[in-house]
């Protein structure tokens, strides 16, 4: 298991930072909109939406959201609306995963409040992807950041978490995460990111101004979301009764635990970044 997913790592993370430095924008439009489809087929199946014409109708209909974004950005819009309504939605989430704590027998929300979050969450994860590359000549900059501080994170969390991990988080959501595991996250991601942000000072490719405090509360908030999409990813797996939200990635399990931390941090990030530039 662990070699696979140190396989799928190294030929995916190579080709991500491919298309966020050296790719056509519309390329990284495109190759992110794919993931989102992908991801929302995942969706369905935590929506134990079982009809294949179902999972395929609400497939589409994100396609047709994240294309008419796309529209949208092009010809000039602001991504600012989506980004917030997507920031906002987690406060939302971390909601309904202390209920799910408090009470995991409680029935599950009915369809259309599944269908309505995972749009939202999956159509704000693209723009803000794609907004935020898209911000002047640091877009591409500050996407890296985004995938360097959740990467880390989870890196961090899983390893230190498997070695050291006692103390359980939230056992009625992932009996897998730990304490331990968390602190990992935070130390692995923000260090990570500091040497990102240390070479961007040193070699001029990073935006001037950011200091280090505030490079350090840019990195604990988004880390600390990325550690609330994946919990909330877990808590969905586990109201539905399944490990793995697909299969497709050799070691990773599907689309949506990949990215179930992008999924959250992702407008976070990006409405920081607006904030301090």
């Amino acid at each position: 298991m662990l070699r696979w997913r140190v396989l799928t790592a190294l030929v995916l993370i190579p080709g991500v930072l491919w298309l966020v430095w050296l790719a056509p924008p519309a390329l990284l439009s495109a190759a992110f909109a794919g993931i989102v489809v992908l991801g929302a087929w995942e969706w369905t199946l935590l929506m134990n939406l079982t009809s294949h014409r179902g999972r395929l109708a609400y497939t589409f209909a994100i396609l047709v959201i994240v294309f008419g974004g796309w529209l949208w950005l092009s010809s000039g819009g602001s991504a600012m609306p989506v980004l917030v309504a997507g920031a906002s939605w987690w406060v939302v989430a971390m909601a309904w995963l202390v209920a799910f704590v408090r009470n995991p027998s409680k029935r599950r929300p009915p369809l259309f409040a599944f269908a309505l979050s995972g749009t939202v969450v999956l159509v704000a994860f693209w723009f803000a992807v794609v907004a935020t590359h898209d911000k002047g000549a640091f877009g591409p900059y500050w996407v890296t950041m985004l995938l360097f501080l959740v990467w880390g994170s989870d890196t961090g969390g899983y390893f230190v978490g498997r070695a050291w991990g006692r103390h359980k988080l939230a056992p009625r959501l992932s009996p897998g995460k730990t304490w331990e595991g968390v602190i990992g996250s935070l130390i692995l991601g923000v260090l990570l990111g500091a040497v990102y942000y240390a070479c961007g000072r040193a070699l001029g490719f990073a935006p001037e101004g950011i200091k280090p405090v505030v490079f350090l509360g840019l990195a604990l908030v988004t880390i600390g979301s990325a550690i609330v999409g994946d919990l909330f990813e877990s808590m969905l797996k586990r109201q539905r009764g399944i490990k793995d939200s697909g299969g497709l990635l050799p070691g990773h399990g599907g689309v949506l635990d990949r990215i179930d931390g992008l999924l959250a941090a992702a407008p976070i990030l990006a409405l920081s970044v607006r904030g301090i530039s």
